[in-house]
């Protein structure tokens, strides 16, 4: 039997909302529409690019976009809201905005809420280092089944065994 398949749009949505304090005080929602498939794909060129620079620890001789390309890139992914987001809001807030919604092109509206909630901090986005200890220290399934003791080590002494003697009949101890 063929699965069936639900219509896109029922349920991926094809827009951001992204709350943002403006200039002037007051908190607007900006709705950012998904970007063209051109637009996206170009975005996705870009991000691979650096991010196989990045992992191969690769230094690149120049800045992977310079000043105008970075605001080209927000523009493709902020579309036709780019501008009066730009005109409402302070550069690190407009930034963050672009590339959250970067996120979202790139990955999913989770991953794009997570770069949101923390902030652009990337120590933000791993868990916490109590969390990580937590899931070092929890014992498998298999160890905790296991309750046979392992066998203790027979080298050295132990009691009940002979002394050992040296050439002069003497107990070594």
């Amino acid at each position: 039997m063929a699965a069936q398949f639900e219509a896109l749009g029922d349920f991926l949505d094809d827009w951001l909302e992204l709350p943002v304090l403006c200039t002037d005080g007051e908190t607007r929602t900006f709705r950012i529409p998904s970007p063209a498939a051109e637009d996206g794909l170009r975005v996705e060129r870009i991000t691979k690019a650096a991010a196989k620079l990045f992992l191969n620890g690769t230094e690149p001789d120049q800045e992977l976009l310079d000043d105008a390309e970075e605001r080209d890139l927000f523009r493709l992914v902020l579309g036709p809201v780019h501008d009066e987001i730009a005109a409402q809001v302070k550069w690190t807030r407009f930034r963050h905005v672009a590339m959250t919604t970067m996120m979202w092109v790139l990955n999913d509206r989770d991953t794009a809420a997570r770069f949101w909630s923390s902030g652009g901090d990337p120590s933000l986005l791993a868990p916490n280092r109590a969390a990580r200890r937590q899931q070092r220290s929890a014992p498998s399934a298999s160890a905790a089944a296991n309750g046979t003791r392992s066998r203790g080590s027979t080298s050295g002494t132990r009691a009940g065994s002979r002394q050992r003697r040296n050439r002069g009949g003497r107990a070594n101890g």
